[in-house]
């Protein structure tokens, strides 16, 4: 069986075959252990813990008929913040189709796997890696540890967000960036980046990589035009490093802090990414890049750092008055569509649907469309991750 874990320390036991050395390397690399320390230990050895038990083909893996006759091998998808709400949503849809084998790219890897257990999500379906977007170590380390485990790459889904709508001070990530930008922006963009070799070495017919957006980041709509609006300026908070000590926590460097503002700021840098990456890339390899709003999904944990009126007002509002409520299931679908619909492997494009639940291409704010800008976006950004 390939393996299809995770490392934990409470699974420690002694393998009856194997390499012990090398599983002795992988345990040090995944708890952040320097090997001469674990093999100082005499006793200690290592098993992996598996989190698919049921008996099932590689992820990944080419099939044939009985008649000799190739089939479409199981695709592999790798969704960030798969452990709740739109993430876990998009990777049930896709697992449930037998098409698809989703590497659940999370932080906690128990609330992971209570979460894919509870979602009703078949063993072998899924595998849950290791994945703190608020580190770049650590996103430089599942990068690592995914291709190790052998599996193709064939989509990429840059979905987890971090919104602080109330926050008035700033915290910062493990390498000093302000944090909801050093999340949803910075960890994604050295992930992407990282990943891209491996989509191009995929051989499956579709591959596409999609960065969620947000209608907030988007000041053509009534929903992005209310305060705090998002705006990036020209960028001077970002190129100063978002520390906040001796500069701007902000990305247009604002003196002052605003969390919810912060966010919007990040999605704007997800959709310039996206498009960036469509320039540079898509004609060269063919990957699909994307965008999307899946809609708004109100009862999603991403709004649990919101006053407690908000959170109880909120889904009616949207349910009854602005009828723009969509459910964690049926944004999970429409986000597993672009992952592999057919008909929507046009790059480059910000998707939405409408009250029919039909998708669409939809437009983009001139600042969230704006290629200078985006430019200059990519080339700090890549200075920030350590790529410059």
């Amino acid at each position: 069986m390939a393996l299809q874990a995770a490392l934990l320390p409470s699974t420690l036991s002694v393998p009856k075959k194997g390499n012990l050395a090398a599983v002795v390397k992988d345990t040090a690399a995944f708890l952040s252990v320097p090997q001469k320390k674990l093999l100082q230990v005499p006793s200690l050895s290592v098993r992996a813990q598996a989190v698919a038990t049921a008996p099932v083909a590689t992820p990944g893996a080419s099939t044939a008929t009985k008649d000799g006759k190739k089939t479409l091998r199981q695709g592999v998808v790798v969704i960030t913040g798969a452990s709740s709400g739109l993430g876990l949503a998009a990777a049930k849809a896709l697992a449930e189709t037998g098409k698809w084998h989703v590497v659940m790219a999370c932080r906690d890897f128990l609330k992971t796997a209570k979460a894919a257990k509870g979602a009703g999500m078949a063993e072998g379906s899924y595998t849950i890696m290791h994945l703190d977007l608020a580190s770049l170590d650590s996103v430089r380390q599942f990068v690592d540890n995914f291709r190790r485990a052998g599996m193709p790459l064939d989509s990429l889904v840059c979905n987890a967000a971090i919104y602080r709508p109330t926050a008035r001070t700033p915290t910062f990530t493990a390498d000093g960036y302000e944090m909801s930008v050093g999340v949803n922006h910075l960890g994604h963009f050295l992930l992407a980046r990282l990943l891209l070799d491996d989509l191009q070495k995929s051989d499956y017919p579709s591959r596409r990589l999609i960065i969620l957006g947000s209608i907030t980041g988007n000041t053509n709509t009534l929903a992005g035009n209310i305060p705090p609006k998002a705006g990036l300026g020209d960028l001077r908070g970002l190129a100063g490093g978002l520390r906040g000590q001796n500069g701007s926590a902000m990305i247009d460097g604002s003196e002052s802090f605003d969390g919810a503002k912060a966010y919007k700021d990040s999605k704007i840098c997800n959709m310039l990414t996206m498009q960036e990456l469509h320039r540079r890339y898509h004609e060269e390899t063919g990957i699909t890049f994307a965008s999307l709003y899946p809609g708004c999904i109100a009862t999603t944990g991403l709004f649990r750092e919101h006053i407690p009126l908000f959170r109880l007002l909120f889904p009616p509002f949207q349910k009854f008055i602005t009828k723009g409520f969509v459910s964690e299931a049926e944004s999970g679908k429409r986000l597993a569509q672009v992952v592999s619909d057919p008909s929507l492997t046009k790059s480059g494009v910000y998707w939405s649907w409408n009250k029919d639940s039909a998708s669409f291409e939809n437009q983009l704010s001139q600042e969230a469309s704006d290629p200078e800008k985006a430019r200059k976006l990519w080339e700090i950004s890549e200075k920030l991750v350590g790529l410059a």
